[in-house]
């Protein structure tokens, strides 16, 4: 009963509307804890997430995990859980705030 009320209390501070198990895209640079996240994209074409650390990227440094992965290393993108899709945000280190705007090709 303990393992049950623990994971209830987990998921309710989780902020996102989201489903914790929705698949975003990480680099591998953040996912291996070489760097933090900087830069958080909301794709407006398919509302997926993608949380990188701000370095130029190729398609093998991609990597899916859950959103409460990313959440759960990082706190702090919580405060993105109201970006629309077809935003981005970013910011200077993991002190700075985030800056979000429409995402411009």
């Amino acid at each position: 009963m303990g393992r049950i009320r623990e994971h209830r209390q987990h998921e309710e501070i989780f902020p996102f509307d989201d489903a914790p198990d929705t698949a975003t895209i990480i680099c591998s640079h953040v996912l291996e804890h070489n760097a933090p996240i900087l830069y958080v994209s909301h794709d407006g074409d398919d509302g997926m997430w993608q949380f990188l650390c701000g370095r130029v990227h190729d398609t093998a440094d991609a990597k899916l995990v859950s959103l409460r992965w990313v959440f759960d290393h990082d706190r702090s993108i919580g405060a993105l859980k109201d970006m629309p899709p077809g935003y981005v945000a970013e910011r200077d280190s993991v002190e700075g705030r985030w800056i979000i705007r429409r995402y411009v090709e």
